[in-house]
């Protein structure tokens, strides 16, 4: 699991006094590029890459503008072109889960701009950002 601590802007907060659901979607995207970096895959390295396919988002408590709250990143299956990638955003102080979030991402060449095989080192790479 890996964790992003994510810092509440004044202006993530929206007129209910709560972080704004599109903001919510841009936490979740720190999260996997922090995920995708520290594992040897930042998203504008070479011609291989991941892009997502599907969200599946619950919204299960508000966060609210001074809220402590980190990004849990895990890739919880891989398939021969794909990945399903969950997380969530927690709150610090109480160890609730704010979010939870599953994600389908498709394996991506840039060169031809087609779906793509997840090659074995990038699947070592995922594995264990040590590789």
């Amino acid at each position: 699991m890996h964790t992003t601590p994510i810092q509440i802007r004044f202006n993530d907060v929206d007129q209910m006094g709560h972080v704004n659901n599109a903001v919510i979607m841009e936490y979740l995207d720190l999260g996997k590029d922090a995920f995708f970096s520290a594992h040897g895959l930042p998203p504008t390295k070479g011609d291989f890459t991941v892009v997502i396919a599907h969200y599946d988002v619950d919204f299960r408590q508000q966060i609210r503008y001074h809220d402590t709250i980190q990004v849990e990143t895990a890739i919880e299956k891989m398939g021969n072109k794909s990945l399903t990638m969950v997380q969530r955003i927690v709150n610090v102080d109480t160890g609730e889960a704010c979010v939870e979030c599953r994600t389908v991402m498709a394996g991506y060449r840039r060169s031809t701009s087609r779906s793509e095989v997840i090659p074995d080192e990038v699947r070592r790479w995922l594995r264990d950002p040590e590789v």
